[in-house]
């Protein structure tokens, strides 16, 4: 009988090129830690970690763990990023810039292994990277039998068509929906509740496409075939129907600017700070 895929080591730097990686080496240096200070843990992080070869079978490991079901074991949703990661390594690139975005811009985490572990935010975008690579392979009823799967467990309901750049940070994520033809570029910041909807049932291209930088709000609603520009920010609770220009603050129901994004790169300050006296003012004058 062949391993078992979640015990088989995923094609990673390691594996190829023989490199040192050092967000893998961080992640089993805190691993180790963790074993130390909290013994109970040591069989959970063991299997998760330690017993990896890659960064790359970690994270496949975990978020196929979370995803296993009877109708479709986390064996063969492990094989299913094995297989996936073989075919374009720049999955597990896109892992490794997802962790850094987490470090980077959640106060609240610390270790890299916490995203890998317990963020739900980080496996649901692992999730939906899976369901994608199945989308565009013509593997279709895989591809939305992992949305449905990740929507059950992670409360994100995300196409698998959409199209997600990497550095990636989905705060929270419960409530988060993405439409079928969104596209959602590097380095992006959404906290919970966001919807990326349509304004019909056309068939067309019908969703918003969030550029570079872009820091969406806690409850933001983007509809439509708008593009939301790089670096743009979009305050909470914010409906947004029309385009809204790079490098500025859009606010309200229905969002209108108010200012400039407030920094050069709103996704990773995560500043939510809105100077509402300004908008009140704006919208006086209209």
């Amino acid at each position: 009988m062949s391993a078992s895929p979640l015990s088989n080591p995923a094609i990673g730097h390691e594996a190829i090129a023989g490199t040192v990686d050092p967000v893998w080496s961080r992640l089993r240096g805190e691993a180790e830690a963790v074993v130390r200070e909290e013994p109970q843990l040591a069989s959970f992080i063991v299997a998760t970690i330690l017993n990896q070869g890659t960064l790359e079978a970690a994270v496949s490991h975990r978020v196929a763990a979370r995803l296993g079901h009877p109708s479709l074991p986390a064996e063969l949703v492990a094989h299913g990023f094995h297989e996936a990661i073989a075919a374009d390594p720049r999955i597990g690139d896109s892992f490794r810039a997802d962790i850094g975005a987490v470090l980077d811009r959640d106060p609240a985490a610390a270790r890299a292994i916490e995203p890998v572990l317990y963020f739900k935010g980080f496996h649901a975008i692992q999730a939906h990277r899976l369901a994608h690579w199945y989308w565009t392979s013509g593997r279709r009823d895989l591809a939305l039998y992992l949305q449905s799967r990740s929507s059950e467990v992670f409360q994100t309901d995300i196409h698998p068509a959409a199209r997600i750049g990497r550095g990636i940070f989905l705060d929270h994520a419960t409530g988060v929906v993405v439409g079928s033809t969104a596209v959602i570029e590097d380095d992006v910041s959404i906290l919970h509740a966001v919807t990326l909807g349509g304004t019909g049932k056309q068939g067309s291209d019908r969703h918003p496409k969030i550029r570079r930088g872009v820091m969406i709000g806690a409850g933001a609603k983007i509809l439509g075939n708008i593009e939301v520009g790089e670096y743009a920010r979009v305050a909470a609770g914010s409906v947004v129907l029309r385009p809204v220009p790079a490098h500025t603050t859009v606010v309200g129901v229905p969002a209108r600017v108010v200012g400039t994004a407030g920094c050069a790169e709103p996704a990773r300050a995560m500043d939510q700070f809105v100077n509402i006296d300004q908008f009140i003012h704006m919208a006086e004058g209209i």
